[in-house]
């Protein structure tokens, strides 16, 4: 930590010195919480609104191949780090799933927290002469030397429970009682800006809508339950009004960074942490807090928050519902407005998409994995034939999954029996046609690739239980590393 101090105030004094300072922009990054790849209007959704988005889409670009892991932990560990998360390995929610009668038994995170050698992206800019700040969920570690404000932000509070109506932080946040979760990480956003406008900084605002258990304004979920339905979706109303209390965060920090002059100067970007949840995987009603009662117990929407079609499954799977997500950056004068991109990207890029808009150094002895955005940003330049992997070693709604994708091309492998499917996306993007048979080559060339990257990240991988019970299988039992 000494090292990382060290390096910071170097870099602070020679940033002072040459005078570099606001020809670099500022960074904001907005992440959703369970937000499905397929539940904004500007990706096709016909039930939901999200206008403020939609101006973002339309002043930006919209990336429509961008990744995810299945869950949170993952990805917002291989954003801290650049680095796929199973070479960090978080490879699932903090602490995780487990089921001790399975066929296999499922590895366990290292650590379970953001491991301490990791030179974060806060740091980085840190570093390279950045304000930076992090509001809302965190979910790397909850020690006092694992929190956002000792990994490399200069102001930060943790979302720590309570739900989206009386939620805690750390450290403690005295916010004005009648104010939603979202509300409250949106002025957090905004005094931040306010207060850093002088010098380049980096925002990151992390909600937890759309996570259940599902929670909204009364008087938004009323106007949903009164909208007229699209049979093609599940059309939730709590979700919807959650989407909306999220899309009115967007707009609040669009509103505040464009009437203080930084537009122009301000690289904004949308994401989300992975797919939709259509349904929990213990099973249980989705509703939760006040709004537990908008629909009756025997109403399939009690257990369905969104569908994700035509992209199968969803959260905690590492088909496309689950890993593929919404994407939209705005840098006015640098990206051209209402266009889309097919470059295929990864939650992995924006560290060295941030170092290069930072003009900062990367870490020395951390491996980054991912590759900068700007090529496809600013000229739309992407290598088509691009990897990049996931791997889920863990039961949730699926079996523990290792993936490839490659171009057009997916590889899933069943890391329980051992056996792979192949897809083409451009046609299959439903992954209902498995091709090995078809394309021998491709199979094997793919699961060359696969089985390389897993040994290069050392990505943990499940053994034989010898406690596997088939009559008890699909029981839910305490983490080992739960406290």
């Amino acid at each position: 930590m000494k090292k990382k101090l060290l390096i910071t105030i170097l870099n602070l004094v020679l940033f002072s010195y040459i005078g570099i300072g606001q020809d670099r922009p500022n960074i904001v990054l907005i992440m959703a919480d369970d937000l499905g790849g397929r539940d904004l209007p500007v990706y096709g959704n016909q039930f939901n609104e999200a206008p403020n988005i939609e101006r973002l889409a339309s002043d930006g670009i919209q990336f429509l191949n961008a990744y995810a892991a299945p869950v949170c932990s993952p990805t917002r560990a291989s954003i801290q780090s650049g680095q796929y998360p199973a070479r960090v390995g978080i490879f699932d929610f903090i602490t995780g799933h487990w089921r001790p009668y399975e066929e296999v038994t499922v590895p366990v995170h290292r650590v379970q927290h953001l491991p301490d050698d990791i030179f974060t992206i806060g740091e980085a800019l840190q570093a390279a002469g950045y304000k930076t700040g992090y509001f809302g969920k965190w979910h790397l570690g909850n020690d006092a030397e694992h929190l956002p404000n000792a990994r490399g932000y200069d102001q930060a509070y943790m979302y720590a429970g309570g739900g989206f109506y009386q939620p805690r932080f750390v450290p403690e946040y005295k916010g004005p009682a009648e104010k939603r979760l979202s509300e409250m990480l949106t002025d957090m956003g905004i005094n931040f800006i306010k207060e850093s406008k002088n010098e380049p900084f980096f925002l990151f605002i992390s909600h937890y809508d759309v996570h259940v258990q599902l929670d909204a304004d009364r008087e938004l979920i009323d106007k949903y339950l009164e909208k007229e339905k699209d049979p093609d979706y599940a059309c939730n109303a709590v979700y919807a009004a959650m989407i909306e209390h999220m899309d009115n965060s967007v707009g609040a920090i669009m509103n505040t960074i464009e009437k203080m002059g930084l537009a122009e100067n301000t690289v904004f970007i949308f994401f989300s942490d992975n797919g939709g949840v259509d349904n929990r995987f213990d099973n249980i009603p989705l509703l939760g807090g006040e709004s537990a009662d908008v629909y009756p117990d025997d109403h399939p929407l009690r257990y369905i928050a969104t569908t994700n079609a035509p992209l199968r499954a969803g959260k905690g799977t590492l088909y496309e519902g689950g890993v593929r997500v919404p994407l939209i950056v705005r840098w006015p004068g640098k990206v051209k407005p209402a266009s889309k991109s097919e470059a295929i990207v990864s939650s992995v890029d924006f560290y060295p998409t941030f170092l290069e808009l930072a003009k900062g150094k990367k870490p020395e002895n951390q491996v980054l994995d991912g590759v900068s955005m700007l090529p496809a940003l600013n000229r739309n330049k992407f290598n088509p034939e691009r990897e990049v992997f996931t791997h889920y070693p863990v039961y949730h709604h699926e079996q523990p999954m290792s993936a490839l994708r490659k171009g057009d091309w997916k590889i899933v492998e069943n890391l329980v029996t051992g056996e792979f499917d192949l897809y083409n996306l451009e046609y299959d993007v439903n992954e209902m046609t498995d091709l090995k048979f078809s394309y021998p080559e491709r199979l094997q060339e793919m699961k060359a690739a696969l089985k390389n990257w897993q040994e290069d990240t050392r990505a943990a991988m499940p053994v034989p239980n010898p406690e596997f019970d088939p009559l008890r299988r699909y029981e839910w039992g305490k983490h080992p590393a739960r406290l």
